[in-house]
């Protein structure tokens, strides 16, 4: 049997001689494990693609800046005022940790996930300061999270980190303060 496999295989019949006819293919044992490491194989490179692709979208060649980390700044407010954890994501590094109003210490990822749970409202951005020196840099600032009918809701101080990589700001650490509210506190 073995021979016979071998002669289908070259072509070949008793004297070895070869024909002008394709092979015909053979399905070996192991051949549904070959295919499920094909389409594993295949299954990787169409996420890695794909992952490529939403690199693709966030901004590019952006300046090393204060005017650009404080640009950026009010981009990052307005994409959590419209909960959009996608624009948020080329915002933050991987390694991104935030310190919450409360003290918690949050992961990109969990910051990510967090973002479709936010209160309703507004961010509104004040008393921004940014500083660059070569590849990092910070800004600090006051936002103020307004509701639909125009009451301010929270205010919070914050300071983020930043660090320049693959050609824009993205950043590695945030810390948030809440301010009490003059109107709670009478």
């Amino acid at each position: 049997m073995y021979k016979d496999h071998y002669q289908i295989l070259t072509g070949g019949g008793e004297s070895g001689q070869t024909s002008a006819l394709p092979a015909p293919l053979l399905i070996s044992p192991n051949s549904c494990h070959d295919l499920d490491v094909k389409i594993l194989i295949l299954l990787a490179v169409l996420l890695a693609l794909a992952s490529s692709a939403l690199a693709a979208d966030c901004p590019k060649d952006q300046p090393k800046t204060e005017a650009a980390l404080i640009e950026l700044e009010h981009n990052w407010a307005a994409a959590l005022s419209r909960k959009e954890a996608a624009t948020v994501a080329c915002m933050v590094a991987d390694e991104f940790e935030d310190v919450d109003v409360d003290g918690s210490l949050h992961t990109r990822s969990q910051t990510l996930e967090h973002i479709q749970h936010r209160k309703p409202g507004t961010n509104h951005l004040s008393e921004m300061r940014a500083h660059v020196e070569g590849n990092s840099g910070f800004t600090r600032g006051l936002a103020t999270l307004v509701d639909a009918s125009g009451k301010v809701v929270a205010r919070v101080r914050f300071t983020d980190v930043f660090t320049y990589r693959e050609g824009r700001w993205q950043a590695l650490a945030g810390h948030e303060t809440l301010l009490v509210l003059a109107e709670a506190s009478r």
